[in-house]
């Protein structure tokens, strides 16, 4: 009887541990005075911040060619720490310009005065309730950042997204701002046959649903800023900026060639 016993306990030992490997892992503690860069991590219908202990050290001085969008940005994020209203930020354009570089560059810069950044994926937009519960009551100020941002037609995390910059009661937070980049204004593609749906009437002219789908998302980011491909003195700049960096600044003239 105690044989049985013994190996009836050993398969409960067993079949625990089997089940313990099935449990999602524990959320880890963040420090939130070290901790400036987080990211969201899925687990099925929940997840948890990760913390990020190795960030882009850009600095703002380091991004050039983008002088008016480092104004406009700077002065949006300085309100937002000030506690006064500000614009959740939308940043479009060609890739390679900036725009990803522009946001880790602020948060190096306004890190000492409270800044954190949480990065999501687009996948997990759906999940945006979560994430703001967990920051609702803390003192600092939350860049939400999603990168590369762009929907298809039918994609459940738009309207997720446009709740938030809706500033729904329940959603509105006044230590949140939505930054997002992508590679198109409007972050959804845009057939030519939305344009069937468009019809005169009584002189006016009424644009298809799909056109106001599109535009009404873009529209709701109060700052969006656009960034295009830098000339050829402009590209030349960087790279002596860059090359001045890295100790090769004697070197432009054959970088260039």
């Amino acid at each position: 009887m105690d044989s049985q016993l013994s190996a009836l306990l050993d398969r409960f030992d067993h079949l625990l541990e089997r089940a313990e490997q099935l449990l999602p892992a524990p959320a880890p503690t963040i420090n939130w005075q070290q901790t400036v860069a987080l990211r969201w991590h899925r687990q099925g219908d929940h997840g948890y911040l990760q913390p990020l202990y190795q960030t882009d050290p850009i600095s703002l001085v380091d991004l050039l060619g983008v002088e008016r969008q480092k104004r406009a940005i700077s002065g949006n994020i300085e309100q937002f720490m000030a506690g006064l209203p500000a614009n959740n930020i939308l940043l479009w354009g060609s890739r390679g310009t900036g725009k990803s570089s522009l946001l880790k560059a602020l948060l190096n810069e306004y890190a000492g005065q409270g800044l954190r950044l949480i990065e999501v994926d687009k996948t997990d937009l759906l999940q945006l309730p979560q994430i703001l519960e967990l920051v609702r009551s803390r003192p600092e100020k939350f860049l939400l950042f999603c990168d590369d941002l762009s929907f298809e037609t039918g994609d459940p995390g738009y309207k997720a997204l446009k709740v938030v910059l809706d500033g729904s009661l329940t959603v509105s937070l006044d230590n949140l701002l939505v930054c997002a980049t992508s590679n198109r204004r409007h972050l959804m593609p845009e057939p030519e046959n939305d344009n069937q749906a468009t019809g005169h009437q009584d002189g006016e002219i009424h644009f298809g649903e799909g056109v106001e789908e599109r535009i009404s998302l873009s529209d709701r980011f109060g700052l969006w800023l656009a960034f295009h491909p830098f000339d050829q003195n402009q590209y030349l700049a960087i790279v002596q900026h860059w090359l001045a960096q890295f100790g090769y600044g004697d070197q432009l003239d054959q970088a260039r060639e």
